[in-house]
């Protein structure tokens, strides 16, 4: 079956498994779930079907964004998996396995936000990049960041 799976990948020729954290069996899951990329004009529409963006609830001129309850929660749950692996540490060594994401999300913790919130932001970032991804068929390039030891 895993056999299978590749060969339809290797037709598909996207590139997911470059990214640290994902598999082919992952890879497979966000293809299916996704679907043709490009009946999604922008990263924000993806974002928006996974169930990733914000919702805006107004009445009588007051409103206010609040978490998403809609979406293809299944996608979601595969952007939330992916999101919490590229922040974790290595056990052995305490490096963290995504330098990029796991810098953004303790920027993020910084800032104020809540771990909730902080990991958000790291699956909308992470909604962008496979967006990107998939769009032009290219490989994951990990973005420089600091190295540092996990507090």
């Amino acid at each position: 079956m895993e056999q299978a799976i590749g060969n339809v990948m290797m037709q598909l020729d996207y590139k997911l498994e470059t990214m640290a954290g994902i598999n082919l069996v992952t890879a497979s899951a966000l293809v299916a779930e996704i679907g043709d990329i490009r009946r999604f004009s922008s990263p924000d529409k993806l974002a928006r079907f996974a169930g990733i963006a914000p919702v805006n609830y107004s009445s009588g001129g007051k409103g206010r964004n609040q978490k998403s309850r809609q979406g293809n929660r299944v996608l979601h749950g595969i952007f939330y998996t992916l999101a919490v692996q590229q922040v974790q540490t290595a056990k052995g060594s305490k490096m963290p396995r995504n330098p990029f994401f796991y810098e953004y999300y303790h920027r993020k913790l910084a800032e104020g936000k809540t771990k909730g919130q902080a990991l958000i932001c790291v699956m909308r970032r992470l909604v962008n990049i496979i967006y990107g991804m998939m769009k032009h068929k290219t490989a994951y390039v990990a973005p420089e960041a600091e190295q540092q030891k996990a507090g």
